[in-house]
């Protein structure tokens, strides 16, 4: 989530990157009931509120291309959480949508890590997704919902606060890598595959070096969703993938967060 410029990219590199965005009425079979909005009057409106687009996303489609869900990432500059040690993050808004009338706008909290371009997903428990119905869409109730969105920033601030002052023993933070592994493996998967956990909790990076939860997390969401690790099938060593699937990646990155979330005292 995934421009590390911060430069917004425009409607012709978002058209290239995710065109159903731009579908201009809805799918054939909608109900007479379903009120076509575009996804990109959405883009027009949060620009309009300071927010601009560095990322756009499509899922692949058999049936119904052009109209299959698709996922935008909003950044306002003007916003960011500033730490002591540089390591300064973005807040993001998420916006998925389609044109097949199975899905109404719905606007999820996000998180750009500039030191690493990894791109977190805030826990519902902190924010909960927000919708809104294409029926009746005006321009202040998209207002009212980044407001909203915004005024609960700073919870966000003291949850990552509190992530980078605890500390994390071996034995927790081995704990933290197994479960972490069940955001992305099934049960059954993690009975029978090995993974070295070592590795799984060893940075790729300087700035990531540390046993505070901060660190730990982030390390092991940058290898979970990036395919920075091996592991073992039977016999056989095995490279695991990146995931690019948007949705498998919020789910995964929501679940991580409720995760890190659960070693922070009350």
């Amino acid at each position: 989530m995934l421009n590390i410029n911060q430069e917004f990219i425009s409607k012709d590199q978002i058209r290239q990157q995710a065109s159903s965005i731009f579908t201009a009425q809805g799918a054939p079979g909608t109900s007479d009931k379903y009120a076509h909005i575009p996804t990109d009057k959405i883009i027009d409106d949060m620009s309009a509120l300071g927010w601009g687009v560095v990322d756009a996303k499509q899922v692949k489609a058999r049936k119904g291309i052009g109209f299959q869900k698709h996922l935008v990432v909003f950044r306002n500059n003007d916003i960011q959480i500033t730490a002591e040690d540089g390591d300064n993050v973005f807040p993001q808004i998420l916006l998925t949508n389609s044109h097949d009338g199975k899905n109404a706008f719905t606007f999820t909290a996000g998180l750009f890590r500039m030191v690493c371009e990894n791109g977190l997903v805030v826990s519902s428990r902190e924010f909960e997704s927000m919708k809104i119905r294409h029926y009746g869409y005006s321009f202040e109730e998209l207002q009212n919902t980044i407001k909203s969105i915004v005024e609960k920033l700073p919870l966000t601030v003291e949850s990552l606060n509190k992530f980078r002052s605890v500390e994390l023993g071996q034995e927790q933070a081995l704990d933290f890598a197994k479960k972490a592994l069940a955001t992305r493996f099934t049960e059954e998967e993690i009975e029978n595959i090995q993974i070295d956990f070592d590795d799984l909790l060893s940075p790729v990076r300087e700035a990531d070096k540390g046993n505070d939860l901060w660190s730990i997390y982030n390390v092991v969401q940058e290898k979970l969703t990036h395919g920075l690790f091996n592991y073992k099938y039977g016999t056989k060593t095995r490279k695991a993938r990146k995931i690019k699937n948007f949705n498998q990646d919020m789910v995964l990155n929501e679940k991580l967060y409720d995760l890190a979330l659960e070693y922070v005292p009350a």
